[in-house]
């Protein structure tokens, strides 16, 4: 299974180390995905390869017009693709989403500048609304980039060992377990006697009952699509 990610964005340089780099570049190399950073300039008509203008009824900040935008969605659309804006008001993203996205097999991802895009590209546009969190980025190309890193980690053979997927903080709604390695004892601080035992029903037992201690403290609202409160 293969995967391609296109990015639209007006800086294709932030995009492009991280994307070849570390576990997205191995990814890469192996035909499992692949990814790709545009500079939406390339589509814009005027000689100064504008993408933005004043907003109509005023404001502060500028907005990405609509033309540059659906051109290049245009030249990089196929039948399979779907659209993802990165948005700061879109859906939060969460693993069960980046789990649904990894079964597909082209996804155009929109980052937006200044106050956004033109409406009309969200309306006619755009398949899916993202957001990476509850606050604001001064480009959406790094929120592009984290949904890439998101979505690839389910992508067949792409972490290797794929039991550590369930092992994971969010997969179940609980946040992750304490892990500890070598030595067993630094600076007067003991890895817990049960991770030393080899009882392995006991060793996840323990780990489960750490997940809920941490989210009930930190993450409560997680619980609440859990059984366990």
């Amino acid at each position: 299974m293969k995967i391609e990610f296109d990015i639209l964005t007006l800086f294709p340089e932030m995009a492009e180390g991280f994307l070849e780099s570390s576990m997205l570049g191995r990814a890469q190399a192996a035909g499992l995905i692949r990814a790709q950073a545009h500079c939406l300039r390339r589509w814009a008509t005027d000689k100064h390869r504008k993408t933005d203008e004043m907003p109509y009824g005023g404001g502060a900040g500028m907005v990405m017009k609509p033309e540059p935008i659906f051109e290049g969605v245009t030249a990089l659309r196929r039948p399979e693709s779907k659209v993802i804006y990165l948005a700061p008001d879109g859906e939060p993203l969460t693993s069960q989403i980046s789990r649904t996205l990894a079964a597909e097999k082209h996804l155009i991802l929109l980052s937006g500048h200044y106050e956004g895009v033109d409406q009309r590209v969200r309306d006619a546009v755009v398949d899916r609304e993202i957001s990476v969190g509850d606050y604001v980025l001064t480009n959406g190309t790094l929120a592009a980039a984290v949904l890439i890193d998101s979505v690839s980690r389910f992508v067949p053979g792409f972490l290797g060992d794929e039991k550590s997927l369930t092992e994971e903080s969010f997969m179940d709604n609980f946040l992750g377990f304490p892990q500890y390695t070598r030595p067993p004892e630094y600076r007067g601080m003991q890895v817990p006697e049960v991770l030393l035992s080899g009882d392995h029903a006991a060793i996840a037992k323990w780990r489960r009952e750490q997940q809920i201690l941490k989210t009930r403290s930190m993450r409560p609202d997680l619980l609440e699509k859990d059984e366990i409160i």
